[in-house]
Protein backbone atom coordinates (compact mmCIF):
# COMPACT_ATOMS: atom_id res chain seq x y z
CA UNK A 1 0.00 0.00 0.00
CA UNK A 2 1.39 3.62 -0.70
CA UNK A 3 2.68 5.98 2.00
CA UNK A 4 2.70 8.99 0.33
CA UNK A 5 -0.42 11.21 0.14
CA UNK A 6 -0.19 11.86 -3.56
CA UNK A 7 -0.08 8.45 -4.32
CA UNK A 8 -2.77 7.43 -2.32
CA UNK A 9 -4.88 9.89 -4.40
CA UNK A 10 -3.47 8.03 -7.63
CA UNK A 11 -4.88 4.66 -6.38
CA UNK A 12 -7.81 6.23 -6.00
CA UNK A 13 -8.39 7.87 -9.20
CA UNK A 14 -7.24 4.50 -10.95
CA UNK A 15 -9.71 2.93 -9.09
CA UNK A 16 -12.72 4.97 -9.70
CA UNK A 17 -11.40 4.87 -13.61
CA UNK A 18 -11.77 1.61 -14.11
CA UNK A 19 -14.97 1.01 -12.88
CA UNK A 20 -16.14 3.26 -15.24
CA UNK A 21 -14.44 1.99 -18.22
CA UNK A 22 -15.33 -1.67 -17.06
CA UNK A 23 -18.81 -0.39 -16.62
CA UNK A 24 -18.33 1.15 -20.32
CA UNK A 25 -16.96 -1.97 -21.79
CA UNK A 26 -20.10 -4.42 -20.41
CA UNK A 27 -22.16 -1.95 -21.84
CA UNK A 28 -20.97 -2.10 -25.59
CA UNK A 29 -20.52 -5.91 -25.08
CA UNK A 30 -24.24 -6.03 -23.78
CA UNK A 31 -26.04 -4.19 -26.39
CA UNK A 32 -23.66 -6.08 -29.31
CA UNK A 33 -25.22 -9.50 -27.84
CA UNK A 34 -28.55 -8.01 -28.01
CA UNK A 35 -27.87 -7.01 -31.58
CA UNK A 36 -26.38 -10.69 -32.80
CA UNK A 37 -29.33 -12.19 -31.23
CA UNK A 38 -31.96 -9.92 -32.76
CA UNK A 39 -30.15 -11.32 -35.83
CA UNK A 40 -29.80 -14.67 -35.17
CA UNK A 41 -33.62 -14.74 -34.70
CA UNK A 42 -34.33 -13.17 -38.23
CA UNK A 43 -35.80 -10.11 -36.37
CA UNK A 44 -33.98 -7.61 -39.05
CA UNK A 45 -35.99 -4.46 -38.36
CA UNK A 46 -34.97 -5.00 -34.67
CA UNK A 47 -31.18 -5.40 -35.49
CA UNK A 48 -31.79 -2.06 -37.20
CA UNK A 49 -32.54 -0.39 -34.18
CA UNK A 50 -30.18 -2.24 -31.75
CA UNK A 51 -27.30 -1.44 -34.35
CA UNK A 52 -27.92 2.20 -33.79
CA UNK A 53 -27.93 1.55 -30.14
CA UNK A 54 -24.63 -0.11 -30.77
CA UNK A 55 -22.98 2.72 -32.31
CA UNK A 56 -23.94 5.31 -29.55
CA UNK A 57 -22.45 3.11 -27.28
CA UNK A 58 -19.16 2.71 -29.31
CA UNK A 59 -18.99 6.63 -30.00
CA UNK A 60 -20.05 7.07 -26.29
CA UNK A 61 -16.75 5.09 -25.18
CA UNK A 62 -14.56 6.36 -27.55
CA UNK A 63 -15.51 9.73 -26.26
CA UNK A 64 -14.74 9.14 -23.02
CA UNK A 65 -11.38 7.00 -24.10
CA UNK A 66 -12.50 3.38 -23.22
CA UNK A 67 -11.61 2.31 -26.93
CA UNK A 68 -9.84 3.06 -29.67
CA UNK A 69 -11.97 5.17 -32.41
CA UNK A 70 -10.25 2.58 -34.79
CA UNK A 71 -11.26 -0.51 -32.90
CA UNK A 72 -14.86 0.96 -32.67
CA UNK A 73 -14.87 1.84 -36.22
CA UNK A 74 -13.78 -1.95 -36.87
CA UNK A 75 -16.40 -3.49 -34.19
CA UNK A 76 -19.41 -1.18 -36.25
CA UNK A 77 -18.32 -1.92 -39.71
CA UNK A 78 -18.08 -5.52 -38.88
CA UNK A 79 -21.66 -5.78 -37.32
CA UNK A 80 -22.78 -3.79 -40.08
CA UNK A 81 -21.83 -6.03 -42.51
CA UNK A 82 -23.24 -8.32 -40.59
CA UNK A 83 -26.65 -6.79 -41.29
CA UNK A 84 -26.44 -6.41 -44.35
CA UNK A 85 -25.64 -10.03 -45.51
CA UNK A 86 -28.41 -11.07 -43.61
CA UNK A 87 -31.06 -8.61 -45.32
Amino acid sequence: MANIKSAIKRIDVANKNNARNKMVKTEVKTSIKKFEAALNAGNIDEARELLRLVDSKLKNATNKNVMHKNAAARKMSALATKLNKAS
